[in-house]
């Protein structure tokens, strides 16, 4: 049962080891300029990237300011399109000499999703990218692009292709893990691993929805980012969340209000969604699940299925946690995917 409870947000985690005492161990070095931020990207006067909504001012939470602050614009260029994506994500300060963890989000979310989860696994020294799936996020869509399946696998593709070019570890939380499972049989040479956390990948596309009428669709997406609901979808989601974290709805929503958020999700929806039943079995690379015991959106038995059906996979249950450990149990994660980064999770 979910508990809900008034006053504040949990406090903050605890740190992992810092970043100073795991470069003495010489497992990373600091980037210096390696990368050109991306056209019109320039931070304003109070830190945010001019190009996130301007409603980011109002988020309290300061994991997620502090990660808004980081958001870059990288051109990425796909064959869909004739010109390049300005695609939205967080980039590592480091380079680790192990393989660098992509972190994907949920459905209908963002980079933003990984702010409480990525500086730990930043001071555990590992190279870590958070990224905006196509259609979601922060990208800059205005000249609208597909935004179906293969489109999302092939701009992430050349994303990966131009900018990070080595295995990864690729990790993806609920529908991200369906978008992980997807890239990895595609791509098998850009995954050494893959990380899916309360995975959602059972589901046979977006089924009725994809037939829905314009009208009808865009009446439902309009409700999809309304604060109401999405305060609801945060009651399910957290085992245990307060009053306060109405903070944190704000965070979840602050890509809806960018102006082609409407019909890139159309779009997905009407193109029928991920549907990756039997790419499963395909998958060769070695796999955490990861699974709060408390989830009610994804059953624990489904996840207890895709382990039986994985290959090679390993699966950790987090304790007293609900859908979206990233965000409600982050040392916990950042431990687990740093040990299944370095070999030992066992």
């Amino acid at each position: 049962m979910l508990a809900f409870k008034l006053g504040s947000p949990p406090p903050p985690p605890p740190p992992l080891p810092s970043l100073t005492q795991a470069k003495k161990c010489g497992r990373f070095r600091v980037f210096a300029g390696i990368f050109k931020t991306g056209a019109g990207t320039a931070a304003s006067d109070d830190g945010f990237p001019p190009f996130l909504p301007k409603e980011v001012e109002k988020i309290k939470d300061p994991f997620a300011r502090s990660l808004a602050q980081r958001i870059e614009r990288l051109p990425v260029k796909v064959g869909f399109s004739e010109s390049c994506i300005m695609s939205s994500c967080v980039k590592p300060l480091i380079q680790s000499e192990t393989n660098p963890v992509v972190l994907l989000h949920c459905f209908d979310s963002s980079c933003l999703e990984w702010r409480c989860t990525y500086p730990l696994l930043e001071e555990a020294g590992l190279e870590a990218w958070a990224i905006d799936v196509l259609g979601w996020g922060f990208s800059d869509l205005e000249r609208l692009p597909p935004c179906d399946v293969a489109s999302k696998r092939h701009h992430l593709y050349q994303l990966w292709n131009s900018y990070i070019k080595r295995p990864m570890i690729l990790v993806g939380p609920s529908l991200g893990a369906a978008v992980a499972i997807d890239f990895a049989v595609n791509h098998p040479e850009a995954v050494e691993k893959l990380v899916l956390i309360n995975a959602s990948v059972y589901a046979e596309g977006t089924g009725a929805l994809a037939g829905l009428p314009r009208s009808v669709a865009y009446a439902g997406v309009s409700l999809l980012k309304s604060i109401p609901l999405r305060l609801y979808a945060n009651i399910l989601a957290f085992n245990g969340i307060s009053l306060a974290t109405v903070d944190w709805t704000n965070v979840g929503r602050l890509h809806c209000l960018l102006p082609w958020w409407e019909d890139a999700t159309i779009n997905f929806m009407s193109s029928g969604g991920y549907n990756v039943i039997a790419q499963i079995k395909q998958l060769k690379q070695k796999s955490l699940l990861i699974c709060g015991e408390c989830d009610q959106i994804v059953n624990y038995k489904q996840v207890v299925r895709l382990h039986c059906e994985l290959q090679d996979a390993i699966m950790r249950l987090i304790p007293d946690c609900g859908h979206l450990p990233h965000v409600d149990k982050p040392s916990s994660v950042a431990k687990l995917i740093a040990e299944f980064s370095l070999g030992d999770c066992h």
